[in-house]
């Protein structure tokens, strides 16, 4: 399957200890028939999944689109990774068709086909033009009207990523008339077909990696890792709508154009999770200012690792909507149809191949954001064949769903085992309640009425035809248009407002109507039509500052983003003063607004509110913003005893997100001379001044040796440490290691030592009479970073036996050390005494394929009657 390993261990395995990357749950890929398949799926009530098409018509499908004629449109992924080559023509890109309307594809038409093709990722059918990511390239093919590619032209190169499903992914037609796509963090960046990097239509450039100006340029890096675009059919005012993901594996919009997308977990930390994409957010898979990961120790860290996973307690981190566990995410699409249950309308309909389901998200207006529930549409019947692996989800011009499947016992690990071609696998399903045939209502584009008609379809390709016939009529489609506007459905009404504003002369008299409708949608409707058609809107920012509904408000603050007018900080301030303090959604859209006016945004707001800033929503207004003067409202919050120990965590967090200045520096100066009783303060002040050069600095060599004498016998003494990093305490530590060697303190201590690769120390402890206690330490540290020390331990004939089973031991718990005892066997370097105690130790690891390699190393003992014992799951 196209997705990474992230807890596929988990989900591909049925037996229990036997989990692990690429293990098959039956000897034949896809096991079942496709009719079989279908039938196992268990679909949600009031629908059934029907077989639409298998191969060998297709195989290995990696994304789908459905035209305005209910056509699916496929492409393949059988060279992918490992398997580029085998099909040496190239991946295809597909038209199936239900050319008798008996529910089933009985047509196949080969688009096009090419070596670059290589599983390309996405796929968007407008019109008789066709966008095909495929990294390094975004294509956009010309159909000849009889289902062939007449031309190829690049819209964007250089894209990275290439053979990587963290790369660039499908293109969607908006209700505004734009495109929207996006790229997980392998993509990195976009240049023009003449290798030009692109640069947004605010000066920055489309590269991800460290913030900062690109050497030898004037080139500004602003972003982090994935990305959401925006930008006009041609191409212009490309825009990034937010960064900071790990693998957003497709982005959708709906009718008000908010944007919706899933992202993946690091493989492994039941941290899938689902977004609404808040414009200009930061998303919080690394850390915003250093880049560091998600594991890496920062100040006020989350508790538990799915939250970890995504800094959600750092300010400027737009959370998530929903986060869904373990799981491998893939395409996603927005159901605004009527054929399926009421449940599932107006709502995301996602893909999620790892758990062989496919999900909605119900979701409901909160404050300035939104909560949402799972409710399972499509579920593979792991019991009976897990080989559904849905990798995307479309909706046809019916309001049926087609789905399609990658049909393969395997998901991670960048594999697959349904690899022999042609003998492959791959099925397209139709999903709607049961008994209704797949018939292709009709569509006029030669009038008005029909082209309005056209627009309420539930199938974008459609509404993409629709919206650029309205939009060439102009006025002349007002008429039709005003029934929409007039009606009940406000999605509907959305649609066309967006091509009523349009109309020449009459933008001002529709924005004006919809800012004042009484849907709070549809007035958020009117501020992003009038940004996107780039009108002044400091009026009409002014007026909705003061809306009854934190939504309305949120899409004021994010419009403060880029506006230049003066009147912006005193609208921003009128925002800040109505946060009620529980609302992080608004928060953060306070946050995105302020930016690169931070200073002029919080004078406006503490001269607004004085002296009443020191109040749960102020200090969310403090805590979020990046003005040198925040730095000394921080202090004033650290240093106030009433706030409790916890809590102040959360606000010394926030001062990294400062830029260095001098408030910021008499702040730490004022935590690190305080008599609060809070060793936090200045033992987390130390560690920001000791590397700041000013002379209201102290000595802090000084400073950390007193703090720490004070801290010798205390509990939080190997913290301290770790915090102050003192270069001189190795040997102390390790004395502590070995006494507390079974403790997360003694693990602690004893990664402290390493980092300061002080191998003298080491090899004395190591070579001691607490040589095994200290090795206990450090098999603690699971990430296979002590391999090398355990390796010498283990290796080193002075020692004891037991001191060296104990660091083979110590070993075996982190697969870099497991594989390096392999290694080591089949170099002839183990020796011979510790064969048993490998065998005994790697026969039981989680890892399939060492399991299987130290088989066949450490041949298990015969039985006392000689005969050979079972294996070990048995």
């Amino acid at each position: 399957m196209i997705r990474k390993s992230h807890l596929c261990k988990a989900l591909i395995s049925t037996a229990v200890g036997a989990a692990m990357i690429g293990l098959s749950i039956s000897s034949n890929a896809a096991s079942l028939a496709p009719e079989e398949t279908a039938k196992s799926i268990q679909t949600a009530p009031g629908l059934e999944t029907k077989l639409f098409a298998a191969e060998p018509m297709l195989l290995k499908p990696a994304n789908i689109d459905v035209d305005a004629y209910g056509r699916v449109w496929v492409c393949e992924g059988v060279n992918y990774r490992k398997w580029a080559g085998l099909r040496k023509e190239g991946d295809r890109i597909l038209i199936l068709e239900d050319s008798n309307g008996t529910g089933k594809a009985d047509k196949q038409t080969v688009f096009y086909q090419g070596p670059e093709l290589a599983c390309a990722l996405g796929i968007c059918v407008l019109g008789d033009k066709v966008i095909v990511s495929n990294a390094p390239n975004v294509f956009i093919f010309t159909d000849d009207g009889k289902g062939h590619a007449s031309k190829k032209e690049v819209l964007f190169t250089g894209i990275k990523g290439v053979q990587h499903d963290h790369a660039v992914h499908a293109f969607v037609f908006g209700p505004d008339g734009k495109l929207y796509f996006n790229m997980g963090n392998a993509g990195e960046k976009l240049s023009t077909p003449d290798g030009k990097v692109v640069k947004d239509m605010h000066g920055n450039v489309i590269e991800t990696g460290k913030a900062g100006s690109k050497a030898g340029t004037t080139d500004k890096v602003a972003y982090r890792d994935g990305l959401v675009f925006r930008m006009n059919v041609d191409g212009s005012d490309l825009e990034v709508l937010g960064n900071n993901f790990r693998n957003n594996f497709e982005v959708n919009i709906d009718s008000f154009g908010t944007l919706w997308q899933s992202d993946n977990d690091d493989d492994g930390n039941k941290g899938v999770r689902i977004n609404y994409v808040m414009e200009y957010g930061n998303f919080g898979f690394k850390d915003e200012m250093t880049g560091a990961g998600w594991s890496t120790k920062r100040t006020n860290m989350e508790s538990e690792v799915p939250l970890r996973h995504w800094h959600l307690n750092d300010p400027g981190v737009v959370p998530n909507l929903l986060q869904t566990g373990q799981g491998s995410p893939t395409g996603l699409c927005i159901y605004e149809g009527n054929l399926l249950p009421e449940v599932f309308r107006n709502q995301v309909i996602h893909c999620d191949a790892g758990p062989n389901v496919v999900r909605s998200y119900p979701v409901k207006t909160s404050g300035a954001g939104y909560t949402a529930e799972i409710v399972n549409l499509m579920q593979g019947a792991a019991n009976v064949d897990k080989t559904f692996r849905p990798s995307d989800v479309c909706v046809a011009p019916d309001g049926s769903l087609i789905v399609s499947d990658w049909a393969d016992p395997q998901v991670g690990g960048h594999g697959m085992q349904d690899n022999k071609y042609p003998d492959m696998h791959g099925r397209i399903y139709r999903v709607a309640p049961p008994n209704t045939p797949y018939k292709i209502p009709a569509f006029d584009l030669k009038t008005p009425e029909g082209a309005a008609e056209t627009l309420t379809s539930p199938n974008m390709s459609r509404r993409y035809l629709a919206w650029t016939t309205l939009n060439k009529m102009g006025a002349a489609a007002e008429p039709a248009l005003l029934k929409l506007w007039n009606g009940a459905d406000a999605r509907m009404r959305a649609r066309a407002f967006y091509l009523l504003a349009r109309i020449e002369g009459k933008g001002q008299q529709y924005i004006d109507a919809a800012a004042k409708d009484k849907d709070a949608n549809i007035r958020i409707v009117a501020l992003r039509c009038a940004r996107g058609m780039k009108m002044d809107v400091t009026a009409l920012m002014k007026s909705l500052s003061h809306d009854e509904s934190p939504a309305v408000r949120r899409e004021v603050a994010i419009a403060c983003r880029y506006n230049r007018s003066p009147e912006v900080p005193a609208i921003w301030a009128e925002l800040a003063s109505q946060h009620d303090g529980k609302d992080r959604w608004y928060i953060e859209a306070l946050g995105i607004g302020s930016a690169d006016r931070d200073a002029q945004c919080l004078a406006a707001y503490t001269a607004k509110v004085g002296d009443n800033w020191n109040t749960t929503p102020g200090r969310d207004v403090i805590w979020r913003n990046r003005a040198p003067e925040a730095a000394s409202y921080l202090a004033k919050i650290i240093l106030d005893p009433a706030v409790s120990n916890h809590e102040r965590l959360r606000y010394i967090r926030a001062l990294d997100f400062i830029p260095e200045c001098e408030q910021k520096i008499d702040a730490l100066v004022a935590m690190l001379q305080s008599k609060i009783a809070d060793a936090n303060v200045p033992a987390e002040a130390v560690s920001r001044l000791r590397s700041v050069k000013s002379p209201k600095v102290p000595d802090m060599a000084v400073i950390i040796t007193r703090m720490l004498d004070e801290h010798r016998n205390q509990p939080d003494y190997v913290e301290m440490c770790d915090a102050l990093d003192p270069k001189d305490r190795d040997a102390e530590l390790l004395t502590y290691a070995a006494k507390h060697s079974t403790d997360a303190s003694g693990v602690a201590a004893v990664r402290i030592v390493l980092r300061h690769n002080n191998d003298l120390e080491l090899s004395k402890a190591l070579s001691g009479p607490d040589a095994a206690n200290v090795a206990t330490a450090l098999g603690g540290i699971a990430d296979g970073s002590a391999t090398k020390d355990l390796q010498k331990l283990m290796s080193d004939r002075k020692q004891p036996l037991m001191v060296r089973q104990i660091a083979l031991r110590a070993m075996t718990k982190s697969g870099k050390g497991a594989q390096a005892v392999i290694n080591m066997a089949k170099k002839k370097n183990l020796s011979e005494d510790l064969y048993l105690t490998a065998g005994n130790e790697l026969r039981m690891a989680p890892n399939k394929e060492m399991r299987d390699e130290a088989a066949l190393l450490f041949p298990a003992p015969p039985s006392k009657d000689n005969k050979p014992l079972p294996p070990v799951g048995e």
